[in-house]
């Protein structure tokens, strides 16, 4: 999967799509410290652990670099961005039954929207899976010879 750059300049706005989700009862909104555990467990539990380290490292930032998906006490969907590389989105995930709902584009721009708003000009979208996806909603360009990216020789 390759990297992706992204021109965090000239992103799409995010807050009509976080009201319409609002309007469902679905929060998007940046995590805090007390939520740690709940959401770095969820993510382990319904992802991988190594996205879960990950998470665990973007609850370390200040501020919060995970934003979350939520339904009452239900987490939906999270995404993170600061967790392995600085200037790095990912991971982000959204639980199967919820996907198709617009909760991943709403967590994908507020954390890019995050990056803006702490002085990025330009974000990496690290071993970007649906490639089309980030192309289509942000003009996302692929890095070329970033197939094997940050996570080559990885421990596993």
């Amino acid at each position: 999967m390759p990297d992706m750059l992204v021109k965090l300049y000239e992103l799409p706005e995010k807050h009509e799509l976080i009201r319409e989700l609002e309007e469902k009862e679905i929060q998007v909104r940046r995590g805090i410290g007390p939520e740690k555990h709940i959401v770095v467990e969820w993510v382990r539990k319904n992802f991988n652990p190594h996205w879960a380290s990950e998470c665990d490292i973007a609850f370390s930032r200040q501020p919060v670099s995970c934003f979350i998906a939520h339904r009452g006490q239900e987490i939906l969907g999270f995404a993170c961005y600061d967790a392995t590389y600085r200037n790095y989105f990912g991971p982000t995930g959204v639980t199967p039954d919820c996907r198709g709902q617009g909760i991943g584009k709403a967590l994908l721009l507020a954390s890019l929207h995050g990056m803006a708003e702490q002085g990025y000009a330009y974000g990496i979208i690290g071993g970007a899976g649906p490639v089309e996806f980030y192309q289509k909603t942000l003009g996302a360009m692929v890095i070329e010879g970033a197939d094997k990216g940050i996570y080559k020789g990885m421990l596993r």
